[in-house]
Formats: structure tokens, C-alpha cells, sequence
């Protein structure tokens, strides 16, 4: 595991002191301010560079510098105009400091600190505004990324990326801490704050629960993300936010004119029954890269690897498709494979068979290269009648995001991409990129996060018909148009967030008009549903512009979106940027200390601080290539790495074949979803009565009359999950959807006595009306 900070080029570090961040979290979106205070213990001037990652989405508009007294306001320039400035500054002996966002990524920032005298100190400040989405369970989620993978690079890569000159540090050996405040804001009450890291108790500030404070336990170290999970009251209640233009800004410009932020959750009325659609083509695209064998969570010591959870996932998902349907599994790391050459029927048969190739799969494939098994998926033609839905799991980072998302982007009218960021430091660059392109959605899983879960809640997106006629219509005032900001709502999933920026021209000419509104509007199953949301027109005066902010981040990703970039496009992004203070990949930030009287004296030096280490964390990788499926379609996308070339190190894969660890048994609940059949029933056999506490003569001597022994097993197995695994219900109600389909069709009028005497059996005491009977 990878922690992003100081960056030097030597082995004397200048001690980065600690980290303070202030986070302002006002319903959906959160501001926040980190602190950096280093201090140059050496005997001459250093330069420092500081590497950090952000999220996707996050709008950096500020940052600043204060060194030795003196603050240094940064200001926004044309990139090369900025890097000019900040070398010119360093060749005549002035402090600088240079703000710039990676090449070819839109998730990861360098900081370069020139000059920094002897004795000196020096705190960096940076300001960002970020949306921020609710989880599945509700919860709104903010991340401090902390941690940086180091970004894989595919053969032949003529550039390099600047995560592969990080030093490592044991973990635990970092110099330097974090402390985090976050103040939290809803007019709908704060229920709870949850955290995979320790936190004080949360401190509510005022009587009606509206406002609350919760801070990081003291003596934290930055070697893994902070995730806080807020739990509002009526989370998915619409609301709109207007605020009021910057001052002095033109009048019809973006920073000039109001900016609206209105969230829309729209209700789809629509739950997916798989029994009942047999059509889509599933293609489910795993990292196999060595990392996965890491843990899912470092600070547990049993945690399971990721590649299992991933594999736990990939089971519960075939089981919950429909049948007669048609999927596919690809495997990636340095090279790809593929269970079958094309798309097969999903039946008894394919089933059985990917299922225990799914069992067998090892994270055994080496680096990260995603783009040529996405070629290869893309270069299968679609099925017809069968829209192609893509899941891919993924735990790594790419060097070519943007060549990545582009190839997702070009085949976006065929197909929709569901992605998932395992564990920490997985780009959200990458996982949101690739999900946006195609109309899909983002989740990640971290530390005690179930990826079940999350995974078929996608499903059932995926399992969802796609809105169509996706509109929007505004009722304002005379003299006031709305014009959208961004592309607005591509697609949209039942109870998932949609967020639409407008900028507000014009003049009130009526007399008393005190709000507007905003309706969507879409097509689904041939019905025409509309979401509405009112607003009050007094504009909101704030001195940080968030929403502008945020408005004009939505407006340079689809300006800067993948593909050909178009010289206006490309232009338009470059103004966009400079008026509102937001980093694009064309601009950054520059500041001089103007004031210094004399130059700084001797020669510059650089210094590196180390970060906890990637490579000290890694297993060792066996070599499993084949083992137990040689029936594999295997493609060689290039020859075959040292498992770590992507980061630099030396690692590489054992040439001597070593004795697994024994395996630890499955859960019960998967070993029940393993037993099920492709159509959804369950087979009376020994494996199922030793599952239920029970032998199998004793089960077939209870058999209701009249009811077929795999009826009653699929009863049974029903009423297990009911009683055994209720807090898992988002992983088997697919499944359990397909189950009573076939159950109703095979069983009729009888399934309610089964289900009574099922109860009598097992010691359960399910109704028949929570199995909708």
C-alpha cells in the first residue's frame, strides 16, 4: 500500500510535521481546507515536491503558501505559462511554490515547493469543494484519499508516471500525523457518523440535531483513506441550492450570473425479477493482478484476500442472473484470459462450469492492463435483443486513464459499465471515468465493506430498462432563463442521485415571483414519469462560491471529456478554468514571494520523505497459472512481466511451485447460493440437509404431499435465508426473486402449506406474505 506525500530525489527527507484538515460537510457537499507543515532541518535551501491524490470529481479552486511569515497567494495560469514562471523564480533565488495536475489523470496533484531556506518553515494550504453521493444503505460518503497506488504502466509506455520515485516505510513508521475536523450541516438532522478509523464522539452543536462536530482520535497516521459515513435523516429528499454570483465578475458569465445545484432522486417504481426477463449479455472483467492477493483490510489480521471477495462476488452474481440470458468472465492483469471465446447461454450447464472455474481463479496474471481485454470484449458484436451490460473489478491503478475511458467512451451507445474500486487508493478517476462514459455507476469497497453487496445492488440496476426522453423543463420568472450547466442526467436508477447545474441569466421582471422550478422528465416502460423541485430566487451570498465551483468542475469534465479534443472545446475549457479558479488539465497554480529582499543563498537541494511501502505489504505470488481450468481461452497482450514492474521494484514471481495454505471453509450462505440451480431451485440432496442442521431422509419424510422434492428443498432453502442471513438480504434477494418465480410456476396453490410446515421443520417462523405469497 502506497501513501501519497513529500516527494524528493535523495535519501535525507525534509520532515513533513503533520497535516490538518478542516472539513465544512453542508448536506451533499462537502468543502474542505488541508493544511501541510514541513520544516527544512538541512544546512541549505531545498525543493520539495508533494504528491497527493484527490477525488475525481473534487474542484480545486485555492491554494496558498506561507513560508517564513510571509503568505504567497497562488494564482491560476495557462500551464506552461505557470511552470515558466515558478523556473524563473527558482533560477533568481525567490520562494515558489507550483500547483499541477498529473498527465493523463484527473485524480492525482503535485506540489513543488522551490527555495525553501534553512530553518525555514512552511505551510501549504489547498481548498477543494466536492459533491458527494450516498451510498446504497444512504450514507453520505466523504473520503481524505490518502492512499496512492503506484500507477501501472502498460508495455511500451514511452512516459513515466511520478508514483514509481516514491520511497517506502514500513508501515507505522511515518514522521508525520493527521488531524481532521469535520463539521457536519443538514436542515434534515444528523443521524449518526460512522468510520473504518477511530473518531472521538460526535458532539451535536445544536438542539434539533442540524449541526454536529465529530474530529479524528488523536495520533493518527496517514497510511490509510479516512472515510466518513454520514447518516442524514430523509436522505433522499430532493433540495436546491441558489447562490448568488461573484462580485464584480461580467454579468452573463458563469462566476457572474446565480448558479443553481439542484438533487433529484427520481423513483423508477420498478423492481427487477429476474425469473421473469431472460434477456442481456453479462460480461464480468476481474483484476487478477498480484495485488489482489493482498488483504481486503490491513488492520483486521484474518481479513480475507481481495481476489476472494471478489470471487465470493462473481458467484453470488452468476447465481442471480436470469436465465437465458448470455454472459462471460475475463480475467486481466499483464495478460487476459476468458472463460469462453464469445458469450454463452447462461443454462444448468455454462453455470455449473464457470462456477467452478470461479472457484479456481488465482490473482496469478501479474501487472494491470485493462485496455486490451476491454478491445478484445468490444471487438465481440452485441447480441441482439440482449443489451450488453460490463462489470469490472478492480483493485489497481492505470498510468493511461484517459486512453482507457475513451476506449469505454467510444462504445458507450452499445453498452453500460458498472465499475468497483477494491480497497484503498483505487482511482476514482478510473472507476468513475469508465462508469460515466457508459451510463453506469461507481462503487467502492473498502475495509470491512462487503463487495457482495454493492455488486448486485448494481445488478439490479443492470437488470433495470433504461430511461429514455431524458429531459428538462424550467418554470422561472419572466426575464430569467435557466441554461444548463454540463451535460445534466444521462441515466438514471432507481433512487440514485442526480445532479443538474444551471446558471440563471437575466433580470426579474415580474412583480412578487419569489421561487421556480425544475422538472425531469423521462420515458420508462412506456409510461412518462416527471421529478419536480422548487426554489427559492433569493440567491444565496457565499464567499467561496461552492456551487460555481462545482458547477464549473461538471463543465470542464465534458469539455475535456475523452476522445478527439476539439481546439474550441479545448478553448472554452481553458477560459472556464481561468475565471473560476478550478484546475483543469491545461492550467495550474504559481506562486512567488515577491517580497523577498535578498535571494536565497546556496545551492538548491532535494530531499525525499518516505511513505509507507507498497512492496513491504505484498505477498508472496505463487505461480497457479491454469491450475484446475485448463479449458481457458488465454491471450497474450504482451509478454509476461515481473509482477511489480509497474512499480519499480524487484519483485518477481517464484519460479518454484510452493504448497498452498489450506483453504478456509465457505460461509453458509455461499455454500447455500452454490447449491442453487440455474433456474432457481434447489436439488433435495445430502449437501442441502447438512447445510440445514438436518440428514436427507429426515427431510423427504416431511415432504408435503403432492410436492416435487426439489420444490420442497427450494422452500426450505427460502426460509434458511430468511432466518440465517437476513442481514445479507441485499446479497440473495436476486436469487431469491428467481427462486419464487420458478417455485410459483412449478408449485402453484401449494407453496403456502410448504411454507407452513417448511417453518415447522427448520424451527423458522417466516410468513408467507414477506415471500410476497
Amino acid at each position: 500500500m502506497t501513501v501519497c506525500g513529500l516527494i524528493k530525489t535523495s535519501q535525507e527527507p525534509v520532515p513533513l510535521q503533520s497535516i490538518s484538515v478542516d472539513v465544512v460537510v453542508q448536506g451533499f457537499v462537502a468543502d474542505v481546507v488541508s493544511e501541510l507543515r514541513y520544516k527544512n532541518e538541512e544546512k541549505n535551501p531545498v525543493e520539495v515536491t508533494f504528491v497527493f491524490p484527490l477525488d475525481d470529481e473534487a474542484a480545486v479552486y485555492a491554494f496558498e503558501g506561507l513560508i517564513g511569515g510571509t503568505r504567497i497567494e497562488a494564482q491560476i495560469r495557462e500551464e506552461k505559462e505557470a511552470q515558466q514562471e515558478y523556473e524563473d523564480a527558482l533560477s533568481e533565488g525567490r520562494e515558489a511554490f507550483l500547483l499541477e495536475r498529473e498527465a493523463n489523470t484527473s485524480d492525482i496533484f503535485t506540489c513543488s515547493l522551490g527555495n525553501l531556506p534553512p530553518s525555514e518553515e512552511a505551510t501549504l494550504k489547498l481548498r477543494y469543494v466536492q459533491a458527494l453521493a450516498p451510498e446504497p444503505d444512504g450514507a453520505i460518503r466523504f473520503v481524505l484519499p490518502a492512499v496512492l497506488n503506484p500507477r501501472y504502466e502498460p508495455q511500451g509506455s514511452e512516459k513515466n508516471t511520478v508514483t514509481k520515485s516514491i520511497p517506502r516505510v514500513p508501515k507505522g513508521k511515518l514522521p508525520y500525523t493527521l488531524s481532521l475536523c469535520a463539521t457536519l450541516e443538514s436542515s434534515r438532522g444528523i443521524n449518526r457518523v460512522e468510520s473504518k478509523c477511530t473518531l472521538e464522539p460526535l458532539r451535536y452543536t445544536v438542539e434539533d440535531h442540524t449541526a454536529a462536530q465529530v474530529s479524528l482520535a488523536e495520533g493518527h497516521q496517514f497510511d490509510q483513506d479516512v472515510e466518513l459515513l454520514i447518516y442524514y435523516e430523509e436522505v433522499h429528499k430532493p433540495s436546491a441550492i441558489l447562490e448568488a454570483g461573484k462580485p464584480g465578475a461580467a454579468s452573463g458569465s458563469l462566476m457572474g450570473d446565480p448558479a443553481l445545484l439542484v438533487t433529484l432522486y427520481p423513483s423508477l417504481q420498478c423492481t427487477p425479477k429476474p425469473g421473469l426477463s431472460a434477456t442481456g449479455e453479462f460480461i464480468f472483467l476481474l483484476d487478477r493482478s498480484g495485488s489482489m492477493d493482498c488483504s481486503s483490510d490491513y488492520n483486521i489480521p484474518d481479513a480475507p484476500p481481495r481476489i476472494k471477495s471478489a470471487k465470493e462476488t462473481l458467484i453470488l452474481l452468476l447465481k442471480s442472473l436470469p436465465l437465458g440470458c448470455f454472459f462471460n468472465i475475463y480475467g486481466f492483469g499483464s495478460t487476459y484470459d476468458s472463460f469462453y471465446p464469445q458469450s454463452v447461454e447462461y443454462t444448468q450447464q455454462t453455470m455449473s462450469e464457470s462456477l467452478q472455474r470461479v472457484k479456481d481463479l488465482g490473482a496469478d496474471l501479474g501487472g494491470t492492463e485493462i485496455l486490451e481485454p476491454l478491445k478484445a470484449i468490444y471487438s465481440q458484436p452485441c447480441r441482439e435483443g440482449h443489451p450488453r451490460q460490463l462489470f469490472v473489478f478492480t483493485d489497481g491503478e492505470v498510468f493511461n486513464t484517459d486512453e482507457v475511458i475513451a476506449e469505454v467512451q467510444r462504445h458507450s451507445s452499445s453498452h453500460r459499465c458498472f465499475s468497483f474500486g477494491i480497497g484503498d487508493g483505487a482511482s476514482t478517476a478510473l472507476i468513475k471515468g469508465i462508469a460515466r462514459a457508459a451510463g453506469g455507476s461507481a462503487e467502492f469497497i473498502t475495509g470491512k465493506e462487503r463487495m457482495q453487496a454493492k455488486a448486485l445492488q448494481s445488478l439490479k440496476k443492470a437488470l433495470q430498462p433504461a430511461a429514455t426522453g431524458i429531459s428538462l423543463r424550467w418554470d422561472l420568472p419572466s426575464g430569467l432563463e435557466a441554461v444548463l450547466v454540463g451535460s445534466g442526467p444521462q441515466v438514471i436508477f432507481e433512487g440514485q442521485r442526480s445532479l443538474i447545474y444551471a446558471q440563471i441569466r437575466g433580470q426579474d421582471q415580474s412583480s412578487g415571483a419569489s421561487g421556480g422550478s425544475v422538472v425531469l422528465q423521462y420515458n420508462f416502460q412506456g409510461q412518462t414519469f416527471t421529478d419536480t423541485v422548487k426554489f427559492p430566487l433569493q440567491a444565496e451570498k457565499r464567499d467561496r462560491l461552492l456551487v460555481h465551483r462545482l458547477a464549473a468542475r461538471a463543465l470542464l469534465q465534458d469539455l475535456e471529456g475523452t476522445g478527439e479534443k476539439e481546439e474550441e472545446k479545448q478553448r472554452l475549457a481553458l477560459q472556464t478554468s481561468l475565471s473560476s479558479g478550478v484546475v483543469c488539465s491545461q492550467t495550474a497554480y504559481v506562486g512567488v514571494n515577491t517580497e523577498l529582499g535578498q535571494p536565497v543563498q546556496g545551492p538548491l537541494v532535494h530531499r525525499d520523505v518516505p511513505l509507507v511501502g507498497f512492496q513491504a505489504a505484498m505477498p508472496q505470488i505463487k505461480r497457479r497459472c491454469g491450475r484446475g481450468i485448463p479449458a481457458l481461452m488465454c491471450h497474450m497482450s504482451a509478454p509476461m512481466p515481473n509482477v511489480y514492474s509497474d512499480i519499480g521494484g524487484d519483485l518477481a514471481l517464484e519460479a518454484e511451485e510452493e504448497e498452498l495454505p489450506p483453504k478456509k471453509e465457505e460461509s453458509p450462505l455461499l455454500r447455500l447460493v452454490s447449491l442453487q440451480n440455474a433456474d432457481g431451485s434447489w436439488a433435495l440432496d445430502s449437501n442441502l440437509a447438512s447445510l440445514l442442521g438436518l440428514n436427507e431422509a429426515e427431510i423427504t419424510s416431511k415432504t408435503p404431499e403432492q410436492v416435487a422434492p426439489n420444490v420442497w428443498a427450494t422452500v426450505l432453502a427460502i426460509l434458511w435465508l430468511h432466518s440465517n442471513a437476513a442481514e445479507q438480504r441485499d446479497e440473495w434477494e436476486l436469487l431469491e426473486a428467481k427462486a419464487l418465480h420458478w417455485l410459483q410456476a412449478t408449485a402453484g396453490s401449494r407453496l403456502a402449506d410448504c411454507v407452513k410446515t417448511g417453518n415447522a421443520v427448520l424451527g423458522t417462523s417466516v410468513s408467507p406474505q414477506t415471500l410476497g405469497l
